[in-house]
């Protein structure tokens, strides 16, 4: 055969394998239009490598195992929280108030109920949380749980490190999750090494080689941060198990989070979390933990956690936060490092500003993620001329994930504002039904402000042509990022 006629069987191939790839993807039930549309532009844009992109990344694949390890744990773990507390009566009884829709939309579509009884200590320095989490660790008696996407080798991991070895050493029972990808390199170390050798059982969550490659989607991540102690005492929020130099990428630091301590009976909904992953990628049965006693704090607030991921739930946080925004009435403020959300979402956001909420939007100024800031600022123009202010952050990369709306609901967790936290990562996120913590909460979100400066319509539009042509191209796959 000659050059032509090869190329002509080449062209054939790929138009029959592009056709047969874009009805793939538009027989995909869980995409939203504009994913299956920054697919097909993928497609089309990229002969074969394209089709080779949207195999590897395309779609949701735990692997056979792990679906079969979720949907055992699931069967083997109360449904929810009155079924595991013998005791009961913290539930959807506990007074909500003009957010019952909002507490009623997190249970209908994230299976999760509300729950009294509790008290949180906020923290916006990451040195004093990691201090707090070492210190409750050396204070434990019967097990310490740790969760977190990345772990370091550096000064946070090396206290957390020896207050899990010296746990164990008394007898505590100590289990460190770390995700495979996020904590690679922590991993790989003498700290980690020392740390199995002292009796800490430590797991990697979603392991990722090349080999599991046709089996899962490797890019589909642990991003949780929990942490349980005795049953009784609970961390969740944006904070790694990293300082705030952040090794791995000094050049943005300091890194800048919130997360929160808790003590009341809703810490056993972050025990359910850590019992169903611990499950999936270590096959221990930890289920019984959650049979024992709670205890209520009289004069604890509400709280509701989402737990959101691939195996399940995975578009039940768009929901939540797009009726949190429409509740909205005086003020909603929100803070993302990443902010590329679906239509939907961000169109409730300009809803809220259009019907003269205050809303401000906190993103830092500098990105560790060049793809995902250019897609964060190609939605700039349209969400500042619908009365957003939005407040590029200089005083290190903005890591909190937070929202507050009317300083009297706020939520706090390991999810962005992104379609990788809302659609396909394990995020966890926590609503807080009580208008001193949301204040708290809004108090620091104020520190942020004050360390930002606000982007006007000129601002924007003085952006040059190539600029705002890069953002907005990215903008088209911003879906898929």
């Amino acid at each position: 055969m000659n050059e032509a006629s090869w190329t002509v069987i080449l062209f054939i191939g790929e138009l029959i394998v592009k056709v047969f790839m874009i009805l793939v993807v538009l027989l995909q039930r869980k995409k939203t239009p504009s994913a299956k549309l920054a697919w097909i532009l993928l497609l089309v844009a990229l002969p074969f490598i394209g089709s080779a992109i949207y195999l590897l990344f395309g779609t949701t694949r735990l692997g056979a195992l792990r679906r079969k390890r979720h949907r055992k744990i699931v069967k083997l773990i109360p449904s929810g929280y009155a079924s595991h507390c013998p005791e009961g009566g913290h539930t959807q009884s506990c007074a909500v108030g003009d957010y019952q829709p909002i507490a009623n939309i997190a249970e209908a579509v994230g299976a999760s109920t509300v729950i009294g009884g509790n008290v949180a200590e906020l923290f916006g320095d990451s040195e004093k949380m990691i201090a707090s989490l070492a210190n409750d660790i050396d204070e434990a008696t019967t097990h310490c749980h740790v969760l977190s996407y990345i772990m370091l080798d550096d000064q946070a991991g090396a206290k957390i490190s020896a207050a899990l070895s010296n746990a164990t050493s008394r007898g505590v029972a100590c289990r460190l999750l770390i995700d495979a990808v996020g904590s690679k390199d922590f991993l790989h170390s003498t700290t980690c090494k020392k740390l199995r050798e002292s009796g800490v059982s430590v797991t990697a969550a979603l392991p990722a080689n090349l080999l599991r490659a046709a089996l899962v989607r490797l890019d589909l991540r642990n991003h949780r941060k929990i942490a349980v102690i005795d049953n009784a005492i609970g961390y969740v929020g944006s904070q790694n198990i990293a300082e705030p130099s952040f090794a791995p990428k000094p050049k943005f630091a300091p890194w800048v989070d919130a997360s929160i301590r808790l003590v009341g009976p809703a810490v056993r909904e972050l025990q359910s979390v850590f019992v169903q992953d611990w499950f999936m990628d270590s096959d221990e049965n930890l289920s019984s933990m959650l049979q024992e006693p709670v205890h209520t704090i009289d004069d604890g607030f509400p709280v509701q956690f989402m737990a959101t991921g691939p195996n399940s739930n995975n578009q039940s946080l768009p929901d939540l936060l797009q009726t949190a925004f429409h509740s909205a009435r005086e003020e909603l403020v929100i803070t993302t490092p990443y902010f590329a959300p679906d239509t939907s979402t961000e169109s409730a956001l300009r809803i809220a500003a259009n019907r003269g909420v205050c809303t401000h939007l906190v993103v830092p100024a500098r990105n560790d993620s060049r793809l995902v800031a250019a897609a964060s600022r190609s939605r700039f123009a349209r969400l500042i001329d619908a009365g957003v202010h939005i407040h590029e952050f200089h005083g290190g990369l903005l890591h909190a994930k937070t929202v507050t709306i009317d300083k009297r609901l706020a939520l706090i967790g390991s999810a962005n504002l992104d379609r990788r936290s809302l659609e396909l990562n394990f995020e966890i996120s926590m609503l807080a039904y009580d208008s001193n913590f949301a204040s708290h909460l809004r108090f620091l979100q104020q520190s942020y402000i004050e360390s930002s400066r606000l982007l006007s319509t000129k601002t924007v539009s003085n952006w040059s042509i190539g600029r705002r042509a890069w953002q907005n191209a990215v903008g088209l796959i911003a879906p898929i990022l």
